[in-house]
């Protein structure tokens, strides 16, 4: 990968003897939109504060724009635009002064774009913060984020406690984002919206990551199941990437490419009753984390 934004080396994070990342590698190129997986505790988070330079690493380095996240904070503060996990807004004023002093503290604040923003996520922005549930505190903090003219949005959990019409609203806004030529880095437990709007994934376990993922790639993935008449025969050697488990007269085909070639064979081979599916993420996930996280999409 040439000249990444985003740049992970060996990064290690430790708390006494708790170690939340674990000799950690990543890169992210520039314009694209990079989901982060994984189970609370993973280290998510720890890994989006120490990119905001509110973390010192214990070892090794994170950079974006190759600036060193931490020893050059100041630098990379003004290439990021960010909104936590828990977004905190001064709760004595209203939705469209909260607005009006992150437009006024940043450069690249645009404060019509953050209006605009809000009124696409259904936000009544002359209520006092202290009175807007948590739902609308969330769509206030992420009109501030995509407003922001920002290289790279860092996005944790941005659709927390937001109903399916305003979600639906939130991954536009990542796609138009990414139409700019923006880099984005999505972290989010919904695993039907990382494959909707992002490029490539990696899933992190106990500070490790695990598995990266490209999603083009995830979605040539399919699993057919079929019924069979008898034998099907030898399989032949171009079918390359496919693998096959049988069951009685059930069967179980996966495979890591197109159908072109696998589906003619299926029928010469007396295959009948197919059921294509998707792979999807979900079984991807599973196979590092089992079935404790739920996709609520």
């Amino acid at each position: 990968m040439s000249n990444p934004l985003v740049q992970i080396r060996s990064l290690t994070k430790k708390y006494g003897d708790f170690v939340a990342l674990d000799d950690c590698n990543l890169e992210i190129a520039s314009g694209q939109v990079f989901g982060l997986l994984g189970p609370n505790g993973a280290g998510k988070t720890t890994l989006l504060r120490i990119l905001m330079g509110f973390l010192r690493p214990t070892s090794g380095v994170a950079m974006i724009a190759e600036l060193d996240c931490y020893n050059h904070r100041v630098a990379v503060h003004r290439q990021v635009s960010y909104i936590p996990g828990e977004p905190r807004l001064f709760r004595t004023m209203r939705g469209k002064a909260v607005l009006k002093f992150f437009s006024q503290v940043r450069s690249d604040g645009n404060f019509q774009r953050a209006t605009q923003i809000a009124r696409r996520l259904e936000l009544d922005l002359d209520r006092w913060v202290g009175f807007m549930s948590t739902g609308m505190r969330q769509k206030l903090a992420l009109a501030a984020c995509l407003s922001v003219d920002a290289p790279l949005l860092i996005m944790d959990e941005p659709t927390a406690n937001l109903d399916p019409t305003v979600r639906r609203e939130v991954i536009q806004l990542v796609a138009e984002a990414k139409a700019a030529g923006r880099t984005v880095i999505f972290c989010s437990h919904i695993l039907s919206e990382i494959e909707e709007v992002c490029d490539d994934v990696a899933i992190l376990r106990a500070g490790q990551f695990v598995h990266h993922q490209s999603i083009h790639d995830l979605n040539r993935q399919h699993r057919l199941h079929c019924d069979l008449n008898g034998s099907v025969g030898e399989v032949p050697s171009n079918l390359a990437g496919v693998s096959f488990e049988r069951n009685g007269n059930a069967l179980i085909i996966e495979t890591q490419g197109e159908l072109d070639e696998l589906l003619p064979w299926l029928a010469r081979a007396g295959v009948k009753n197919v059921h294509v599916e998707r792979v999807g993420l979900r079984a991807v996930y599973d196979r590092y984390h089992g079935s404790t996280e739920r996709d609520v999409a």
